[in-house]
């Protein structure tokens, strides 16, 4: 796919970084944006040379939310095209998408991110503020409700009477009140952002395996549904055999023993074992 509202980059040292690029309209996010960012995550898994993702925004703003130059009637899908009877939010495809990847995904939010432009960062691992930034779950005051699964993720990441506050009222707030309510791992100035997002993609990508970070962000992720422990032991447990003789392992074991960087060589895209046989994705109805 050719991009037009997205930039792709793989830079060599493991680092993926997808870029949105509507820097006049602040970002604003299209039904196009969104086909982009899916078929840019699309890459990043094909790609076993990737490490690690890092999600940011081109000019002032991460993301203003919707495109709304069609006027009052941007939220009406009473007519066109429909899945199943019922027209998918194309902010729920979008963090679906990423919450599948398998690749550890860090939010560089550089500026403004309101309704899907916050709602996108949800399923990503970790979150980084710039100082410049600002969120607002502003759905409340559009007359319109929380899309994009956030009424699933955002409980679940800074609990449900943060979640509600933030989404009942629809006020943007700055990064310093997303910090304190857990949405944001930290804050820094802006102009470290991309530094500080890329020193911790590095750490990823320069020591550890693939293989295994891939099945710990599935074990994490996929574990916020679990039932009992007891389904966390059973995956647990099947990683440990699979991962436990594999090449992998041993040559985290001898690195450490031989007090030497690790070298690991296993492929996400074509070794990584299945843990959850039984993981299946509801259908869309």
């Amino acid at each position: 796919m050719k991009y037009e509202q997205i930039t792709y980059e793989a830079d060599g040292e493991g680092i993926a970084t997808i870029t949105l690029d509507r820097p006049e309209q602040l970002n604003a996010f299209t039904d196009r944006m969104k086909s982009e960012m899916i078929d840019a995550f699309d890459q990043v898994d094909r790609d076993d040379e990737v490490r690690a993702v890092i999600v940011t925004g081109r000019g002032r703003g991460f993301c203003a939310g919707a495109d709304l130059s069609g006027g009052p009637n941007t939220f009406d899908h009473s007519t066109g095209r429909r899945d199943e009877g019922v027209r998918r939010d194309g902010g729920g495809q979008l963090t679906l998408r990423i919450f599948e990847c398998k690749k550890p995904v860090i939010g560089a939010i550089n500026g403004p991110a309101v309704g899907v432009g916050v709602t996108m960062q949800l399923p990503m691992d970790i979150r980084i503020a710039s100082e410049q930034a600002r969120f607002g779950f502003v759905f409340a005051r559009r007359g319109i409700v929380p899309e994009a699964c956030s009424t699933w993720f955002l409980p679940r990441i800074v609990g449900i009477q943060q979640a509600t506050e933030w989404i009942y009222t629809g006020r943007v707030f700055g990064a310093e009140e997303a910090l304190a309510g857990g949405l944001v791992r930290n804050v820094v100035p802006h102009d470290r952002l991309i530094p500080a997002a890329r020193e911790l993609a590095l750490e990823i990508a320069r020591n550890t395996s693939a293989v295994s970070v891939a099945l710990g962000r599935q074990l994490l992720w996929r574990g916020l549904v679990a039932g009992h422990p007891m389904e966390a032991h059973m995956a647990d447990s099947r990683g440990v055999l699979a991962m436990g003789a594999s090449r992998d392992v041993k040559e985290g074991v001898a690195a450490f023993l031989e007090k030497r960087a690790p070298r690991f060589t296993m492929s996400v895209s074509k070794e990584l074992p299945d843990l959850f046989p039984n993981w299946k994705v509801p259908e869309f109805r």
